[in-house]
């Protein structure tokens, strides 16, 4: 019978990788505060005509989403490091020992960088069935005779909602002139 054997090695001690580890949620910290300074940067350096005065113009939106930005940043920072950590992911739905499914991101980024190149030369109606039923093939769905339908219908009251009820025109494309 042999002896039990113990190790004798010292713990390791804590030092800045564990810190970082233990404080990892300062990245997004950084992050946000790139983020709020970049769009307060832009929005303080956009040219604005002189006949463009009054409390509200273009700038105003922007500094506010820069500010509250760094705002957030700031608060999330004093919580990190007062302690404050965040919850893991417990949903019901998520099982954390299974591999990211990096086919469905693939596609997912290829639907929207494809809508993006195709917008101009198609105008949006195309690229946005394009897009939706794009979407809708990444995320599982094989529904060959419904699903393009759909696309198509949620893409041109998606069109017509943006070009004439809130003004913000989007590209025809060919297919405007028949329509």
């Amino acid at each position: 019978m042999t002896a039990p054997t113990t190790d004798l090695s010292p713990a390791p001690a804590p030092g800045r990788r564990s810190w970082l580890r233990d404080h990892s949620e300062l990245g997004v910290c950084a992050l946000l505060s790139a983020l709020g300074v970049l769009v307060l940067t832009d929005a303080l350096t956009m040219d604005v005509d002189i006949t463009q005065r009054g409390p509200v113009g273009p700038r105003t939106v922007p500094v506010v989403v820069g500010a509250g930005l760094l705002l957030v940043a700031a608060l999330l920072a004093v919580d990190v490091l007062r302690g404050g950590r965040g919850q893991a992911e417990t949903g019901e739905d998520v099982d954390l020992s299974e591999p990211a499914d990096w086919r469905t991101v693939l596609l997912l980024a290829g639907v929207f960088l494809g809508s993006a190149v195709l917008i101009e030369p198609l105008g949006f109606p195309v690229a946005g069935a394009l897009l939706f039923w794009g979407a809708a093939f990444a995320l599982g769905s094989r529904r060959f005779d419904r699903d393009p339908l759909i696309a198509a219908v949620v893409s041109l009251v998606a069109h017509t909602v943006f070009d004439n009820l809130l003004g913000v025109p989007l590209p025809g494309g060919p297919l405007m002139g028949v329509l």
